[in-house]
């Protein structure tokens, strides 16, 4: 009786084995990004101009391009990988990777004209803020 206790034992050890390894192997196919990321973004429509704010922590503001037409804008870029600096700091193994990098695109339209040559952006806190003026009916 004692033997067929160890030799189930054993099995039940094989199998808890495998699951472990089941759940701490690293599939690096799946860590890999999309062609391009979405930054996300809240739009206003206040009453002198649209008001739109882009999540983009990580990002110098060098790295991010802003097209704007009378009714839409146009948001491309690239950040960088965020990872550990330094000798002392190389990962060993990744155990989440859900930070977007690369390169970034967003579109947005605009219920109504803007005036594209009075458009201004600004960087706070990791959020880029664009002000978008409405086009006069004059």
């Amino acid at each position: 009786m004692a033997d067929n206790r160890s030799i189930r034992l054993r099995q039940l050890q094989g199998r808890v084995g495998d699951v472990v390894y089941q759940l701490t192997r690293v599939q690096f196919s799946e860590f890999s990004p999309a062609a391009n990321w979405r930054p996300p973004v809240n739009a206003y429509r206040c009453p002198e101009r649209m008001t739109i704010c882009v999540d983009l922590a990580g990002v110098d503001r060098s790295a991010v391009d802003l097209e704007v037409e009378p009714r839409r804008l146009l948001l491309r870029g690239f950040r960088e990988l965020p990872e550990p600096a330094g000798n002392e700091e190389q990962p060993m193994q990744i155990l989440a990777l859900e930070i977007d990098h690369g390169r970034f695109e967003r579109e947005i339209h605009f219920p109504s004209d803007v005036e594209p040559a009075r458009v201004t952006a600004e960087q706070r806190n990791g959020l880029l803020w664009v002000y978008l003026p409405w086009r006069s009916s004059a």
